[in-house]
């Protein structure tokens, strides 16, 4: 029997008289515990005894079995489901003292000190936080926030001022490019091939014009690579001067150039007119520039190629130059302006200089463009730009194709030449093969090239009368590859001359030697005084 400390004192005379001593009992304490698991073992069971998820499980004291109790800040029976309940300490603050204010949660409380005050309130009073922040600072903290709010209103509205001016400086950019005559024309569908592409969309798409995206720079602007958000590559013009004379017939332009649909011309796919100077929007070709595929790299280049470039290429300014309602003049030919695509098929692109003349006009365009050796030598004397001009130009290109060299060029002796002027010396002193590229007179088809040289001499006759159309030259060149596509052809000359359709008009070769003399000195020279 177990009975409390306190009640008893044992003494030996108890052992004989107890009954009597104690005929009303003694009070009994149990010391007791559930089976003989340890907590760790028993909390896996089934039968487990703490049911209460607020309650706790502990040893026993005797050794085996546990015993179950709530958990500190909760009161009942832990041995049934939802047994122990919160305690609310607030309530009783004898039990749970708290001098400030106090907040009762779930197994516990909390005691602040009301606001103002400071201490710590389990143990002590909460005492007030003495005045440290005299009148004077609080003026002044509040002088300097009502300045701030002010500031931050004034730029707010100055920035909501400036965006509302840039879109009207952007409204009038578009109006001043023909923005407006666009839109009318792609409602009543006579443009429905063209988008309007905002600056922002442009921005997005070449990272905000990063040098990275830069595919091309010229002394008219730039050329970036971009991506539309339908993950279209796109080639974007940005240029840098604008000529305001042309502002009003910038989308006259944009609607011709819309209407070209030719597999061998870069298409033009849409325009950003709501900057100072207008930016186009091309079709991304895959291979880079004429220009490097013939200088840039030391690679073998099969004659077939070269021809099917240079027809290709013909075709293309040949179609600008038929469009039924303007011919389209392109003013720049050279190799940096045709493109190759993954198939290695021509492109001509760059219509930057390029103008729009009705066929039933009778002046000519009053200027002159181009490009160092490849500019038309009677637009330096008449100022003039024609068709005959993209001939001569064309013409340039044919001899880089067969001779692989640059228009301007640096011989043996590091002097400067113009290749027309090298090719038409070579012609005139039966030279023909030592300028001709060896790759291509190795390959034994020298009447071929012959004819093509032919053709190129014709390209660059001084008088533009004399030239050939583009239509004529890419029909010759088309001739010329169905020629050396029939080896029986090139062992019968009369067959021959009959493919070739006969004789290109003649030419005085000594009178061209001269004019491409003085042309080679007069180029250098402007060149060395840029």
């Amino acid at each position: 029997m177990l009975v409390e400390d306190e009640w008893y004192d044992f003494t030996s005379s108890d052992l004989l008289r107890f009954d009597s001593k104690n005929k009303n009992g003694a009070p009994v304490v149990l010391d007791w515990a559930i089976g003989d698991l340890t907590c760790q073992v028993a909390k896996g069971k089934q039968n487990y005894a703490c049911r209460s998820k607020n309650s706790d499980c502990y040893e026993s004291a005797i050794g085996v079995g546990y015993l179950c109790n709530c958990s500190k800040g909760y009161k009942g029976n832990p041995y049934l489901d939802n047994g122990c309940i919160d305690i609310n300490e607030c309530e009783h603050p004898d039990q749970y003292p708290c001098h400030g204010k106090c907040t009762n949660i779930p197994g516990g409380y909390n005691c602040t000190c009301p606001q103002g005050t400071r201490g710590n309130p389990l143990y002590e009073n909460c005492t007030r936080i003495p005045e440290n922040f005299p009148f004077t600072a609080k003026l002044a903290v509040g002088a300097s926030i009502t300045a701030t709010i002010a500031l931050a209103l004034c730029s707010l509205t100055i920035i909501k001022l400036q965006k509302r001016r840039h879109k009207k400086e952007k409204d009038e950019y578009f109006k001043q490019n023909g923005g407006l005559r666009l839109y009318e024309e792609m409602q009543s569908r006579q443009v429905d091939t063209i988008c309007i592409f905002t600056e922002k969309d442009l921005e997005k798409a070449t990272n905000n014009f990063d040098k990275e995206r830069i595919l091309g720079c010229g002394g008219r602007g730039m050329v970036f690579k971009g991506i539309l958000e339908n993950n279209r590559e796109v080639a974007i013009k940005k240029s840098r001067i604008v000529d305001e004379d042309q502002k009003e017939e910038f989308v006259n332009e944009i609607i011709i150039l819309s209407q070209i649909n030719h597999k061998n011309v870069v298409k033009l796919l849409g325009c950003c007119l709501e900057v100072d100077v207008p930016m186009l929007v091309y079709d991304f070709i895959s291979n880079g520039t004429l220009f490097d595929f013939l200088h840039g790299n030391t690679n073998a280049i099969s004659l077939d190629a070269r021809l099917k470039i240079a027809m290709e290429s013909a075709a293309a300014l040949a179609y600008l130059h038929s469009l039924t309602s303007h011919s389209i003049l392109h003013g720049d030919v050279k190799s940096l302006n045709i493109l190759l695509d993954e198939n290695y098929g021509a492109k001509v692109s760059d219509f930057g200089a390029s103008k729009l003349v009705p066929l039933d006009e009778a002046e000519f365009v009053m200027f002159v463009q181009g490009t160092l050796g490849y500019l038309d030598p009677e637009c330096l004397y008449n100022h003039q730009i024609t068709e005959k001009s993209d001939v001569y130009s064309f013409g340039v290109v044919l001899l880089e194709l067969i001779t692989r060299k640059k228009a301007i060029y640096r011989d043996g002796t590091n002097e400067r030449k113009s290749l027309a002027s090298s090719f038409v010396s070579a012609v005139d002193q039966n030279k023909l093969c030592d300028i001709l590229d060896d790759q291509i007179v190795e390959e034994g088809v020298m009447e071929v090239l012959q004819e093509l040289a032919e053709l190129a001499m014709q390209c660059l006759q001084f008088k533009g009368e004399e030239r050939p159309t583009m239509k004529e030259v890419a029909e010759g060149l088309q001739i010329l590859i169905k020629f050396k596509c029939h080896p029986w052809g090139q062992k019968n000359s009369e067959e021959t001359e009959s493919l070739l359709g006969g004789e290109l008009p003649t030419h005085t070769v000594p009178d061209a030697v001269m004019y491409h003399s003085q042309e080679d000195s007069a180029m250098l020279n402007i060149e060395a005084g840029r």
